[in-house]
């Protein structure tokens, strides 16, 4: 009988200690992408709320938080058996952002109004320029096995893992040749592209390179490696760019981690991530984090000043090219979440592709240094597969060995944008291509080889 009552006090305080453990590290996380998810899809993305539970909420663990809308301040809240409560606000053109160790009325009255105006554009002039697409099809293009190719990409094959594609754009020569989109979905409606995000930050810091002469093979200026002592005081912006400072970080979704902690736990998530220790020498190994981004996009805030930044990529990026979708939402310290929180129609990411494609020129107008784009799309050195350069995915691998390479059956000069749940815009310098697709999809049941590969097969360019 002593036997039975010690088994069932140790079980019991194994599970109060399991609890208490969840309701303060798990439930936080699982409350905070609840309602941060939750308010952007409705108010960025013009989401039902129904959409949005049965889809981004919908499944394990997500599926066990309480979510709701509030459309009378704007805002989502998220709880976890009634515990755990986290409100994420909307506000006009930068999105939501979750309150987290400040309040709201704090992060609302430190922002200035955004005074840009959003570009006009033409209804009869051809994309980019305008917002007209023809879907002329050049010669060389077959157009019936393109159809078929993007039409699978929308087949729903498998009820258990689905493919969920929302968006398909391809871009040819500059002209959209194909575009197609799922239900609720369209060419104008803004999509979350995750870390696609930091590909647009990598292009930040070029505009802040050409305007400013700002040197990324400099020390990076962050305030806590700011002493000669500090081990972390020699690692540069370019490090940062690849992955290679060497600092201390876990990015893990599964479970509390440095990635999570920082996005739905941390105010200033660039300070938080500035502040993990140096784990490695810089350049001694990669390791993908999207806490280095999000430094990145401190540093930015920090060389501008706050009015300055907050205009910066609307002014010298997003306006330029005719992009009036964006929305690069703030953490709770009022700086770009770039590591994961820009939204974007599929058109709109085909023109930061397509920026990228013309070696940083929009129409006539250079945006980007020279060799910017090359620097992006270089390897970086200790990146597994030669599959990473800066803040950009890459096929480059290993030329005598396709099965070392992300995409084995397609060119090594592909570079990528590549986001969370299978967000892509694919820059395919060889083929004078973008493709962009976005959707919601579990990784692995969208066999990018396959689709890349075969829309390539569909173009003759002898």
């Amino acid at each position: 009988m002593k036997t039975t009552k010690k088994i069932i006090l140790i079980v019991s305080l194994m599970l109060i200690l399991g609890f208490f453990v969840f309701i303060n590290y798990f439930a936080p996380i699982i409350a905070g992408f609840g309602a941060k998810d939750l308010c952007s899809c409705v108010f960025v993305g013009d989401r039902t709320v129904s959409s949005v539970l049965n889809n981004e909420l919908g499944r394990v663990p997500l599926n066990i938080g309480t979510y709701e809308i509030n459309r009378e301040d704007l805002s989502a809240t998220g709880s976890v058996f009634g515990l755990a409560k986290v409100k994420a606000f909307y506000r006009e053109g930068l999105g939501c952002t979750l309150v987290r160790q400040r309040s709201e009325e704090e992060i609302k009255k430190e922002l200035p109004k955004l005074v840009i105006d959003k570009p006009k554009l033409s209804d009869t002039l051809e994309w980019p320029m305008g917002t007209k697409a023809s879907l002329q099809i050049p010669g060389n293009i077959d157009y019936e096995k393109l159809k078929k190719v993007i039409d699978k990409a929308f087949t729903e094959t498998d009820p258990k893992h689905l493919q969920k594609t929302r968006s398909i754009i391809v871009v040819y020569k500059g002209k959209i040749i194909v575009e197609k989109y799922a239900p609720g979905f369209d060419a104008f409606t803004p999509q979350i592209g995750w870390s696609m995000g930091k590909s647009v930050t990598n292009t930040m810091l070029g505009i802040l390179a050409y305007k400013k002469g700002f040197d990324i093979y400099q020390p990076a200026p962050v305030p806590e490696w700011a002493e000669p002592d500090d081990p972390r005081h020699s690692i540069t912006t370019d490090q940062l760019m690849r992955m290679s400072s060497g600092l201390d970080w876990n990015e893990n979704y599964s479970r509390p981690s440095s990635a999570t902690n920082m996005l739905y736990n941390e105010a200033n998530m660039g300070k938080f991530a500035s502040m993990q220790a140096g784990d490695k020498a810089p350049d001694e190994a990669w390791y993908y984090s999207s806490g280095t981004t999000n430094i990145l996009s401190r540093i930015l805030k920090l060389q501008l000043g706050n009015k300055a930044y907050y205009q910066w990529p609307f002014k010298n990026l997003f306006y330029k090219l005719g992009i009036r979708s964006a929305v690069f939402e703030m953490d709770a310290s009022n700086a770009f979440v770039g590591s994961s929180y820009l939204w974007a129609s599929p058109r709109d990411w085909a023109r930061l592709g397509l920026l990228y494609l013309n070696d940083g020129v929009w129409n006539g107008e250079r945006i980007l240094p020279e060799g910017w784009v090359i620097y992006s799309a270089t390897p970086t050195p200790k990146s597994s597969m030669l599959q990473y350069g800066a803040q950009f995915w890459l096929n480059a691998g290993d030329p005598d060995n396709p099965l070392h390479r992300r995409l084995p059956d397609c060119p090594r000069d592909i570079y990528m944008m590549d986001g969370y749940e299978s967000q892509r815009v694919y820059i395919i310098p060889s083929y004078q291509m973008i493709i962009v697709r976005l959707g919601q999809t579990k990784k692995g049941d969208f066999i990018f080889n396959d689709f890349v590969s075969e829309v390539l097969s569909s173009v003759d360019r002898e």
